[in-house]
C-alpha cells in the first residue's frame, strides 16, 4: 500500500541544513576574510552545496529505492576505486590524511562518503539474500568481514580513522540486524582493539590524540590546542549563549571552525539549552528512521534503513564527544550542519532514500525468499551458499 512520505522527518532533515547555513554564515567571516579576503565566501560556497545536495536529496526521494539494490555492486566497485585514487596524483593533503581528490574543474571530493554509501548499500543487498547464512561463520562473518575490509584497508591507508571507526560501527550493526552473532562480532572487536591500539601506540598523531583525551592541560599552545578552546567555547556560552554572530572563539581560536569544531561555536553562540535542542532533533530524526526500519518487512529496506541512519548518528555522536573532550579527536564532521560539500550530498541522498522507503509501504513479509526462488530459476550467479549478484 503506498503511504506519503514522513514529513515531520523531511521538515527536521530540511532545519538541520539551513540551520546549518545560518550557522556558517556566523562563525566563518573570520576564516573567510583572512584566506579569501572576503567576509562571506564559505556562505556562498555552502549556498551551492545545499543547491547540488537537494538535487541529489530530490533524486533520491523520486527513483525507487530498489534500483539502489540493483546497482549496489557497481556502487561499491566504483567508491572503493575512488578510494584508492587519492594515492595518485589527483589525491590532496587535508592535515594529517591523505583523503581528498582533486579533479581539475571540479570542487573537491571526499571518497569516504562514498564509500561509505556503497558499503552500506551493497552490505544490505547481500545481507537480504543470505540471511539464512548470516550467523554462518564460514558463509556469513567471514564474507561480512572480507567486505568489510576491502572498504576499511584504504582508508585505514590514508588514514582517516574517524571515519573509519564509523564506517565499521555502521557495518556491525548492519550485521547484527540481518542475524549476526554478537559472539563473532565481539571476537572480531576484540581483535580489532588490539590492533589499534598497536597502531595507536606507533602513529604520532593517533598518540597525540589519545594523550590529549587523557590530558587536556598537557601542551595547551600546541597539541591540546583545539580540545582546550572547543571546551572554552561551549563554556563561554553558559545556558543561553552569547548570541548569534558574537563568538568569539571563531576568530581564529577554533580550527576548521566551519568544519569539525562547529559544535563547539554553536554552543558559544547558542548556549546549552538551544543547543541540546539540537541534539534532540537528532534523536527524534533517528527515532523516526529506526522505526521506518522496524515496520518495513522488506529486509533491504530494513537493512539500507539501519546502516543510513546508524552511519549519521554515529557520526553526530562523535563529532558532539570530541567538541566536549568525551573522546578523542577524530576529525569528521557533523552531519548536515557543518561545512562539506561530499558529506552534505551523500547524507542527503541517504536521507532521500529512507523517505522513498517510508512512502513506499512494505513488500509481503516472503518477498525477499520469492526474489532468491526466481534467481536461481533465472540462473543467476550463486557462489557456494550465498549470492553475490
Amino acid at each position: 500500500m503506498k503511504k506519503t512520505i514522513d514529513y515531520v522527518l523531511l521538515a527536521l532533515i530540511l532545519g538541520l541544513v539551513f540551520f546549518g547555513l545560518s550557522m556558517i554564515a556566523s562563525v566563518s567571516v573570520y576564516e573567510s576574510y583572512n584566506k579569501f579576503q572576503q567576509n562571506d565566501f564559505y556562505f556562498w560556497r555552502r549556498m551551492g552545496q545545499v543547491a547540488y545536495s537537494l538535487v541529489g536529496f530530490g533524486i533520491c526521494l523520486v527513483i525507487p529505492y530498489r534500483f539502489w539494490e540493483k546497482i549496489s555492486l557497481p556502487v561499491l566497485i566504483g567508491a572503493v576505486a575512488m578510494l584508492f585514487l587519492v594515492f595518485t596524483n589527483l589525491g590532496g593533503d587535508y592535515g594529517s590524511a591523505n583523503s581528498w581528490l582533486d579533479i581539475p574543474f571540479l570542487p573537491s571530493i571526499q571518497p569516504v562518503e562514498f564509500a561509505k554509501f556503497g558499503l552500506i548499500i551493497y552490505l544490505s543487498h547481500w545481507m537480504s539474500k543470505n540471511r539464512q547464512d548470516i550467523k554462518h561463520f564460514h558463509y556469513g562473518f567471514i564474507p561480512f568481514l572480507i567486505i568489510s575490509c576491502v572498504v576499511a584497508i584504504p582508508i585505514a591507508l590514508q588514514p582517516d580513522f574517524g571515519s573509519l571507526l564509523v564506517i565499521m560501527l555502521t557495518a556491525v550493526a548492519i550485521f547484527l540486524v540481518a542475524g549476526g552473532s554478537f559472539f563473532q562480532v565481539g571476537s572480531g572487536g576484540l581483535i580489532a582493539s588490539v590492533i589499534g591500539l598497536f597502531i595507536a601506540l606507533n602513529v604520532d598523531y593517533i598518540y597525540n590524540r589519545f594523550v590529549t583525551f587523557f590530558n587536556p592541560d598537557l601542551d595547551t599552545l600546541g597539541i591540546s590546542y583545539q580540545i582546550k578552546n572547543s571546551l572554552t567555547a561551549i563554556g563561554s556560552g553558559g545556558l543561553f549563549g552569547l548570541g548569534f554572530g558574537q563568538s568569539i572563539q571563531k576568530n581564529g581560536y577554533l580550527p576548521e571552525v566551519q568544519g569539525d569544531t562547529i559544535f563547539a561555536a554553536i554552543g558559544e553562540e547558542m548556549g546549552f539549552v538551544r543547543t541540546a535542542l539540537i541534539i534532540l532533533v537528532f534523536a527524534v530524526i533517528a527515532w523516526r528512521c529506526y522505526s521506518i526500519a522496524r515496520n518495513s518487512k522488506d529486509w533491504f529496506a530494513k537493512l539500507i534503513v539501519v546502516g543510513f541512519t546508524t552511519s549519521i548518528t554515529v557520526q553526530m555522536l562523535i563529532n558532539v564527544s570530541v567538541s566536549m573532550a568525551l573522546f578523542p579527536n577524530t576529525g569528521i564532521t557533523l552531519p548536515f550542519i557543518s561545512y562539506g560539500g561530499t558529506s552534505l550530498l551523500v547524507c542527503m541522498m541517504m536521507m532521500g532514500i529512507i523517505l522513498n522507503i517510508s512512502r513506499s509501504g512494505t513488500q509481503p513479509a516472503d518477498y525477499d525468499r520469492k526474489q532468491r526462488t526466481r534467481s536461481v530459476r533465472m540462473g543467476k550467479k550463486r557462489v557456494g551458499k550465498y549470492q553475490y549478484v
